[in-house]
């Protein structure tokens, strides 16, 4: 049921893809974009192809050549630049160290990761996200002095990408411009995984000075504890920004999908097995530890399956392998190609469905829904969604402001189906979550959406906040193929006729560029 609704919703006509919510530079005196609005065309003339989930005021997609494109960032509020791309209203490619085509891409909190068509993963962001690394020239020969080091760049000769280890990369050498630097980094205090993981080579290449001084500048990044907001207030530590590099897993693994959470992030590899890394402090990197920091990727135990896994409860874990992974604000979700799900990380608003508040270490199976078939699943801040095979969706977690789409605003520990009369008569196919906002899209191509909409990211013409489902317009009627939800945002990727698409794009430039 599943395949053929995504074929109904597919539909037929010229792809475009559409934005609303909160990305800043997108739109007019950087206010929210309370409607679907289309994406202009790249400047490349390379159109979008594919959208992403994750980014925080800005949007992340694939173009059809394989291109990761960002834009609408800013650089005084949200993510920096440096993790989302340069303040820019019309999407353009974020350089990575590969030529490999980019098929998957997910963004978190402070760091973004995108897989290649080679099975590689590459990440980037705030220090605590990301594999922690030291820097070490290639050619000892070729080194930077403290005084080579330009004035609006703070710190000693070197800051390290790691908060734990920055005493000692002070002492490092820095390469010159145009050097590879090999970025090399191990496990911190090591898991129980009997050693099978071992220290991690991390590769880039930097060809120019502007790069090698970005990996230097510190910038101060909005903590997503505070409020989710991009009124909230900056953190009060500074972070050292790491720039994308290859995670040099095990020779022989390739990844499929990636998944990024507030700190965290999951890799799910072709043949179902997952690998953790980031900030591990409520459980949510599942190794069964609060581990604040796992600085190289470590396989979760309990999902190899092949090797008749059992999940905390002692329970056999149905399926052979996993086939979806979703990442939180401080929890993640995996389910099974059995369709069982599992969920593991903080549980003090119910979001790892457990029916209670209780922090879960290690994966745990939602047993209430043991007798249903999950095909897909998404995490936001507090929340998590899932659909069956039936198209039904359900839902918990925090609901503080409806982002459950059950009704009111109580929180649920256990999962509940949304039983909205605009979803009575519709088979749901792809389910995202914002923040604190979530969508749905249907085997008709339709997308409804609910929760948080201070920035207009349910693209309803307004900002009032939503308890139960409600449909997105879609101007020009265009069915919807997929949909992607950042911090504040809601991507969709449009199917329209050809007359339709030239209509929009005409209002579109007007609306984004008004006349003066």
């Amino acid at each position: 049921m599943k395949n053929e609704a995504r074929g109904n919703a597919a539909g037929s006509g010229v792809c475009k893809v559409c934005m609303w919510g909160y990305l800043p530079a997108a739109s007019p005196q950087r206010t929210p974009l309370l409607h679907p609005t289309l994406v202009p065309i790249t400047a490349l003339d390379d159109p979008l192809k594919i959208v992403c989930n994750g980014g925080c005021g800005f949007g992340i997609g694939i173009s059809e050549s394989g291109k990761l494109n960002t834009w609408g960032s800013t650089t005084e509020l949200g993510q920096c630049y440096l993790i989302s791309g340069k303040q820019q209203e019309v999407p353009e490619p974020y350089l990575l160290p590969t030529d490999s085509p980019i098929i998957q891409a997910a963004g978190g909190w402070a760091h973004c990761a995108a897989v290649t068509g080679n099975g590689e993963v590459y990440t980037w962001g705030w220090s605590e996200c990301v594999p922690s690394v030291t820097l070490n020239a290639v050619e000892e020969s070729e080194q930077v002095q403290e005084d080579d080091i330009p004035p609006d760049v703070p710190g000693t000769s070197l800051q390290l990408l790691s908060r734990n280890n920055v005493n000692a990369a002070r002492s490092e050498p820095l390469p010159s411009s145009g050097s590879p630097l090999r970025l090399t980094g191990g496990l911190q205090g090591r898991t129980k995984q009997s050693g099978r993981q071992n220290q991690r080579n991390l590769t880039c290449k930097f060809t120019e000075n502007r790069v090698v001084e970005e990996v230097l500048k510190k910038r101060k990044v909005v903590s997503f504890e505070d409020g989710g907001s991009p009124e909230s207030p900056t953190a009060a530590d500074e972070n050292v920004f790491s720039p994308p590099f290859l995670v040099n897993l095990d020779a022989g693994i390739r990844i499929a999908s990636v998944a990024a959470g507030g700190r965290h992030t999951l890799a799910l590899s072709d043949v179902g097995h997952v690998w953790a890394w980031g900030y591990g402090g409520d459980g949510q990197l599942g190794l069964g530890s609060r581990m604040r920091i796992v600085s190289s990727p470590q396989q979760i135990p309990c999902l190899n399956l092949t090797e008749k896994a059992v999940a905390r409860s002692g329970v056999p874990i149905p399926g052979k392998c996993i086939k979806a992974i979703a990442c939180g604000g401080r929890h993640s979700a995996v389910v099974t190609d059995a369709g069982a799900l599992l969920t593991f990380g903080w549980g003090l608003h119910g979001q790892v469905g457990q029916g209670s508040t209780e922090d879960e270490l290690s994966p745990c199976c939602v047993s209430t829904i043991g007798g249903l078939r999950i095909v897909g699943i998404a995490a936001g801040l507090w929340h998590t969604l899932c659909i069956t095979d039936v198209g039904d969706v359900y839902a918990f977690g925090g609901n503080q402001f409806g982002q459950l789409g059950v009704g009111g605003n109580a929180a649920e520990l256990s999962p509940r189906m949304i039983d909205a009369p605009l979803l009575e008569d519709e088979s749901c196919v792809e389910v995202a979550c914002g923040a604190r906002h979530s969508a749905v899209l249907t085997g008709s191509g339709k997308i409804f959406a609910w929760g948080w909409n201070k920035y207009g990211q349910l693209g309803l013409g307004d900002c009032n906040n939503r308890d139960l489902p409600v449909q997105v317009t879609m101007n020009d009627g265009g069915r919807a193929a997929s949909i992607a939800c950042g911090w504040w945002h809601t991507l969709a990727s449009v199917h329209m006729t050809p007359l339709a698409s030239n209509h929009q794009l005409a209002n579109t430039a007007s609306s984004i560029h008004p006349p003066l």
